[in-house]
């Protein structure tokens, strides 16, 4: 990994994703190969927040059909980041 910016692609901004900030949790997209520690330090730098726990998902791309055609939508990790009691990340400002 040479870069945070390299390591978390975007912010997951779902229904489900907003739920969870009023538990102090923020969900990114992050690259296939990123670790846990490699995403707490690049959330921790990027953010100015301490980390206190990251869960990671890889999710599979479905099988989709456009104009009569079959294709597969690419794979992708997320990872929900749970921030420290008083921090907190407002993803809406960005970068």
């Amino acid at each position: 990994m040479s870069s945070e910016y390299d390591v978390i692609l975007s912010p997951v901004i779902t229904e489900k994703a907003t739920k969870l900030t009023e538990v102090n949790q923020v969900v990114f997209r992050v690259t296939l190969d990123a670790t846990k520690p490699a995403i707490a330090k690049a959330v921790e730098s990027l953010f100015k927040v301490k980390v206190k726990a990251v869960n990671t998902q890889r999710i599979k791309g479905k099988a989709k059909m456009a104009r009569g055609r079959p294709y597969r939508r690419s794979d992708y990790k997320k990872a929900i980041v749970t921030l420290q009691e008083g921090q907190q990340i407002d993803i809406t400002t960005g970068l």
